[in-house]
């Protein structure tokens, strides 16, 4: 596994990472015994990032994680996120800090850790990032050693710029991938300069991108596939990047139709990602030890320099107009 800087923290991150968010929930079932193996598995190839949430499974996913984490000596890191649970999920809840200091208390108790390495402010409305109170917030959670560091997982390329004017944001966690340009055009090259680590999410659009779904696939009721498909339920830019389903089926037979010999077509989304350099690492997610394996790979294949521009010209043709604007 390659590795890379996070941001201007002194971490040494495997590129290709771990999305936790399937063995919390709203990806249909996984089982525990199918956490613990995509958790082991994923270690013993080379990953050392995991990222959750503490509404992911409402602790799930957290608990799982501790539970691994804590059955090795070796360094791990670990980001975790807060805020979604605030109800109603509004602004005011972000600059309470003892309320925000119960949700990580919560975290250190599911984590089983003294402190937690990474605490993300999750996608919080967007008054948030420019109020001074959200700051003194997290810096007080700093003081306190109960995090050591903080960013922000994001819904549009205008919050991420937002949250990196403040001295103190490490990261910024936003949906990248072949569906959807608009942070490498727009925002990649500020954090770099800023010296903010870049984790990147929805790396296959919820699956679309490993090109085995086809226009009668179906997704159980627990899965967000199914009852996010319109953004009911939170951002639809969280579901399928934001693409209506058989439109986006349309692009990836466009992007299969490019695909090297020797990739598969989530292979080739990952190995696209990993190809801009100011990104720190990529956060796929896995329903078993399989799919876990498949996505490490990706790091190990060659560069796709020759097919950059043809990636573009698609998102160009078919997506550009509709996703540019929206996030």
């Amino acid at each position: 596994m390659n590795l890379r800087k996070f941001g201007s923290i002194d971490w040494q991150i495997g590129e290709i990472g771990l999305g936790c968010w399937a063995m919390g929930a709203d990806w249909g079932d996984v089982s525990e015994e199918n956490a613990k193996n995509i958790l082991k598995t994923s270690f013993d190839n080379g990953v050392n990032f995991f990222d959750t949430a503490d509404v992911y499974g409402d602790g799930r996913s957290e608990k799982f994680l501790g539970q691994f984490i804590n059955s090795t000596s070796e360094r791990i890191y670990v980001a975790t996120k807060a805020g979604r649970r605030i109800n109603p999920h509004e602004a005011q809840g972000y600059y309470d800090k003892d309320l925000m200091e119960s949700y990580v208390d919560r975290s250190l108790k599911n984590l089983n850790v003294d402190t937690i390495d990474l605490l993300q402010m999750h996608c919080p409305p967007t008054e948030v990032y420019s109020h001074d109170s959200t700051y003194e917030m997290l810096d007080y959670l700093v003081s306190k050693g109960k995090i050591q560091h903080y960013g922000f997982s994001v819904q549009t390329v205008e919050e991420a710029i937002a949250c990196i004017q403040r001295p103190h944001t490490k990261s910024v966690q936003i949906i990248f991938n072949m569906l959807r340009l608009k942070p490498a055009e727009e925002f990649f090259n500020l954090a770099k300069d800023k010296g903010v680590a870049i984790i990147v999410r929805v790396p296959l659009a919820s699956g679309l991108l490993t090109g085995k779904m086809n226009s009668n696939s179906t997704f159980p009721e627990n899965d967000h596939r199914n009852y996010n498909i319109n953004g009911d339920a939170f951002d639809v830019g969280e579901t399928f990047s934001g693409v209506e389903f058989n439109r986006a089926l349309k692009v990836v037979e466009e992007l299969k139709s490019i695909t090297p010999e020797g990739f598969s077509l989530s292979q080739l989304a990952l190995k696209w990602i990993l190809m801009h350099d100011a990104v720190s690492v990529i956060i796929p997610g896995a329903k078993n030890s399989d799919q876990a394996l498949n996505n490490i790979s990706a790091s190990s294949f060659p560069d796709i320099s020759n097919i950059m521009k043809q990636i573009e010209n698609i998102y160009a043709t078919y997506l550009k107009d509709d996703i540019h604007p929206r996030w």
